[in-house]
């Protein structure tokens, strides 16, 4: 299958190589742009936890070429270190992994299959994504679903944001006396706001640079909005800050968090940074009195809750190899109906012209159930003679990557340079092409 996936993840890049990579919707939409020339399609799924390109092309190791050197543009030579390459049924297998969640920082957590869906969309938009990625998304949408019908993965999954609070739960016993303030009213910091709000946090105060927003999440878990500009002054007030934005450079460095030590009688400040690229420098943790934790503090936080999910994993990866095997199966089948359609147009030509040709030479004695009798035969010689082919292409096994029965048939019967209408096509599809039942 001419499917490749090229990336990183937390697996295999620490942060500072994660945020080279993280880039906004416009510097996206200009990737896939340069890279999905037709026939290539790709797609790229960018989260704080890994950056990946899906390509699909008839020259796929030219377009894996391609896009190792646009990463490599992008974050350095250094990335090329980091990148792992997954080709055919195995970058399709790991992109239902990644969109079941099996792949992610925290195991079972749902924002992963709303980013997958999110680059898909991306990529349509920027006239990226067009055929087979679209199937090959579809199918990965409709695992990710399965898993999370079929297992309890997602029951006791915690997200980034929840483990977030949780960790400030720990730090300091309990949160109703303190004073939280969340910066950036982003999908991660709603999560953290209202996990706040079921910890009882005592004062939640939020900040955005579209106010709007802040007061519209404000209103919804009991917190305060407050000017983005007032980031400093919020800073002495809080105990706990989880911040998330989309920031290019650190909000927070050890310069003007230091500076508001004094005021706050460097009272005991702790720091959770859900962003990547980060928004609180590395610096900040120097400080004494801050307790400051980055995306990769938090896993190994939430690794310990890994264990009770183990098993869910297991059932969980057992569907994906079935989806896998489905679509590989039903890919099989499509590349066949093609072929079957044009060996029995060919059959059906020849026969008809012989009919014809006999009819012809027998002149005008026949009867009409005479003449409708020769017809008949020739009909039933074709369909008796396509019937094993027609069995053998269609019953292809799930573990074909693409149907080498009908590329053999094509050429044995000189079948490869012509069409055949698509109705013609569609009639002769089985009915496992649609994609059947489970």
């Amino acid at each position: 299958m001419e499917l490749l996936c090229i990336g990183l993840s937390h697996r295999t890049a620490p942060l500072n190589v994660r945020e080279r990579l993280a880039l906004p919707e416009p510097r996206q939409v200009e990737l896939l742009q340069r890279l999905a020339q037709a026939p290539t399609e790709a797609f790229l799924v960018s989260t704080c936890n890994r950056v990946e390109l899906y390509v699909s092309s008839p020259e796929i190791s030219q377009a894996g070429v391609r896009a190792r050197e646009a990463l490599s543009e992008l974050g350095g030579p250094e990335t090329l270190e980091h990148l792992y390459e997954h080709q055919g049924a195995g970058a399709l297998e790991h992109l239902f992994r990644v969109a079941s969640s099996l792949d992610s920082m925290v195991l079972g957590e749902a924002q992963i299959l709303g980013q997958v869906k999110d680059a898909f969309e991306l990529g349509q938009g920027a006239g990226a994504v067009r055929g087979v990625l679209t199937r090959v998304c579809a199918s990965a949408f409709s695992c990710a679903k399965r898993v999370r019908t079929e297992t309890a993965i997602g029951r006791a999954a915690t997200s980034m944001a929840s483990a977030a609070v949780s960790l400030a739960s720990k730090v300091f016993d309990e949160l109703s006396d303190k004073t939280v303030l969340v910066v950036g009213a982003g999908e991660m910091g709603e999560l953290a706001a209202r996990h706040l709000k079921q910890a009882k946090a005592g004062r939640v105060l939020i900040t955005n640079r579209t106010l709007s927003r802040a007061e519209a999440l404000a209103a919804e878990v009991g917190g305060v909005a407050r000017p983005f500009e007032e980031l400093q002054v919020l800073l002495k007030e809080a105990d706990v800050v989880v911040c998330s934005t989309a920031s290019p450079v650190p909000l927070f460095t050890k310069e003007n968090v230091g500076a508001v030590g004094r005021a706050r009688r460097f009272r005991p400040l702790f720091m959770v940074d859900l962003a990547v690229p980060r928004d609180i420098a590395p610096e900040v943790a120097e400080l004494d009195w801050v307790t400051a934790y980055d995306v990769d503090d938090i896993q190994k936080f939430v690794a310990e809750n890994e264990a009770a999910r183990a098993e869910e994993a297991q059932k969980a990866a057992v569907l994906v190899i079935q989806e896998v095997s489905r679509f590989m199966r039903d890919r099989a089948v499509r590349d066949g109906v093609p072929v079957l359609a044009r060996l029995r147009q060919r059959a059906e030509q020849i026969a008809k012209a012989e009919v014809e040709r006999t009819l012809a030479g027998m002149g005008e004695g026949l009867t009409d159930k005479q003449r409708k009798s020769i017809e008949a035969m020739g009909r039933a010689i074709v369909n008796k003679l396509l019937h094993e082919p027609t069995a053998k292409l269609r019953a292809v096994g799930p573990e074909h990557e693409s149907n080498r029965l009908a590329g053999a048939a094509a050429e044995l019967f000189g079948l490869a340079e012509e069409s055949v209408p698509t109705a013609e096509a569609e009639s002769a599809a089985p009915t496992a092409a649609s994609g059947g039942k489970r």
